[in-house]
């Protein structure tokens, strides 16, 4: 008998068939994705449609307790339905589905108790965290935009200063500290939902060292290297424009040998009279000058 009644697919009365509700309602909420589940509806070889409709605390007591359409399930093929987007405020929502098959429909079925997001289990973010340098860097998991997150790091040593930041969104690397050389700092990370005023547990603890002493020496030593060589060229630089700038605004002038003085300048004054009279020149009348030109 209990066979018998298991195999009949809908219900008898007055000889019609009526389709059973969905049972089993129920809402799993995590991170503030909410989404309704139910028992689905079977009948052999059809295929059944669920129509999902909320009701929230303005609907109920200002809208004369008005049904809502689901903005992705009315109607939909699959036994669950995301009320994310639904569900808006931080309130009580009733939610109710029921069953469609061509022109049959069944009764609804309502959840028992009505959901609010407040209740959404909030879970530690994924995180990563890396350093660049000598930069200590978080990348938080990006959960929407009504999250934020409070980043707890500190120096791993006794008796370290424990530093909070807040973090307004992940998927996106943010700078937490410039870290000194050799030195190891840890991170833990929690989420925040401001809509509902509630945060997650902290993440566990990942801790990174940032590079030693040797790596930083070589770079001081290579970075002096370079500052020497840079002087060096400015030095030539500046003597050689130098150079330049005597040699062309004060060049030496070298005379030619003819003009050089070879005898000594006592000889050149001792000329006796006789020679130097003989030496002046002749002064020619202009009849002289046209005889000698012609």
């Amino acid at each position: 008998m209990w066979f018998f009644y298991a195999s009949i697919p809908c219900l008898l009365i007055d000889g019609a068939a009526v389709l059973p509700a969905p049972q089993n309602l129920s809402v799993q909420s995590t991170n503030m994705k909410h989404l309704l589940t139910w028992s689905p509806v079977i009948v052999p070889g059809e295929v059944i449609d669920y129509s999902v409709e909320y009701q929230g605390e303005y609907e109920s007591l200002y809208m004369s307790h008005i049904w809502i359409p689901s903005s992705w399930c009315s109607p939909t093929e699959d036994p669950e339905c995301d009320i994310t987007d639904d569900i808006t405020a931080t309130v009580p929502y009733n939610l109710r589905v029921r069953a469609t098959l061509g022109s049959q429909t069944s009764a609804w079925s309502a959840l028992k108790h009505p959901f609010n997001r407040n209740s959404t289990i909030l879970t530690p973010p994924r995180m990563e965290v890396t350093k660049n340098g000598f930069h200590l860097v978080i990348e938080l998991e990006d959960l929407g935009p009504q999250f934020e997150f409070l980043v707890a790091y500190w120096r791993r040593e006794p008796g370290a200063k424990e530093h909070v930041k807040t973090v307004r969104s992940g998927g996106i690397p943010v700078h937490l500290e410039t870290t000194e050389p050799g030195a190891a700092y840890c991170v833990k990370a929690r989420t925040f939902v401001k809509a509902i005023g509630r945060h997650s547990a902290f993440s566990q603890v990942e801790c990174v060292k940032v590079q030693g002493e040797t790596l930083s020496l070589a770079l001081a030593l290579f970075a002096f290297a370079g500052f020497l060589l840079i002087l060096v060229v400015v030095l030539f630089t500046i003597w050689k424009m130098g150079q330049l700038l005597r040699y062309s605004c004060c060049p030496v002038v070298v005379l030619p040998d003819t003009l050089k003085i070879t005898n000594s300048p006592q000889k050149l004054v001792s000329c006796r009279r006789e020679e130097v009279e003989a030496c002046a020149m002749a002064v020619l009348s202009s009849e002289e000058l046209f005889r000698a030109w012609s």
